[in-house]
């Protein structure tokens, strides 16, 4: 078997490890089903590149609003690699106590509110911090891990608090210690991670399921669609709308602020 054929294969078996979590996944679907029909926002916050995951959530295709990213530059820009705004940056303010609730102290939180915190490790402070300071304002937390490589990875918290302590549901993408899948003869070290698969895998399964509750509801869900589906103006139109829905939701999270975040 080839290298790239070991990959899919263990990428089939990440598929099998999401399934066995859908009753989970319908747990975290109805928590932010609820949040969203309350007429408030999803928290999404992942530093590095859980980044993929917030991104994957909403926008972009097949996502509808409902879901607010919160993606901080200085965590996750890692184009440059070196030099300014470089990755040695990132990884340093990824553990820098007390970045998390300067983050939210910018938004207007409610516990009608509920959240979704990304860290493939469950190690790093700002994560950590992150679900800890949502969770003193009671609003609920899912978590996405890599249960294997956060069980294996220390704490850089102060106090050895891992993610995964303080989320109200874990998730868990199924890539082994380390991440990477592939070994390759000759080679010290495996490539090829699989924490992104899992996790895409498990925030669509999430967003399948918040869109059927919606619906149901009586609220479906303006959808971003490509114009090859649905033709040019129609896909506008979703854009527009979805665009504009999405603006005066995250207006609500200005309104009061500095009143009871402070």
């Amino acid at each position: 078997m080839t290298p790239g054929a070991r990959y899919i294969e263990r990428c089939r078996e990440l598929l099998d490890v999401v399934t066995a979590q859908l009753p989970l996944i319908e747990q975290a679907a109805g928590w932010f089903a609820e949040t969203i029909l309350d007429g408030r926002m999803v928290h999404l916050f992942g530093s590095g590149h859980s980044r993929i995951m917030i991104e994957e959530m909403w926008p972009r295709y097949g996502s509808f609003p409902g879901f607010h990213p919160i993606v901080e530059l200085s965590l996750t820009y890692h184009n440059q690699v070196v030099g300014a705004n470089g990755q040695r940056q990132a990884m340093f303010l990824e553990n820098t106590p007390g970045l998390a609730q300067r983050i939210l102290r910018n938004f207007d939180l409610s516990r009608r509110d509920s959240a979704l915190v990304v860290s493939s490790s469950g190690g790093s402070i700002v994560p950590i911090e992150m679900a800890e300071e949502f969770h003193r304002r009671g609003i609920k937390v899912v978590t996405i891990i890599s249960k294997a490589h956060a069980e294996a990875t220390p704490s850089r918290h102060p106090q050895g608090i891992k993610l995964q302590e303080v989320a109200d549901l874990v998730l868990d993408t199924g890539a082994p210690v380390g991440d990477a899948m592939v070994t390759i003869d000759g080679l010290d070290n495996p490539v090829s991670p699989g924490s992104t698969i899992g996790g895409c895998l498990l925030v669509n399964a999430i967003k399948a399921e918040v869109a059927e509750r919606l619906t149901r509801a009586g609220q479906p869900p303006t959808v971003l669609t490509g114009p090859a589906l649905v033709g040019a103006e129609r896909a506008s139109e979703l854009f527009e709308t979805a665009y504009d829905e999405y603006a005066h939701s995250l207006a609500k999270l200005y309104e009061n602020v500095g009143s009871r975040n402070a």
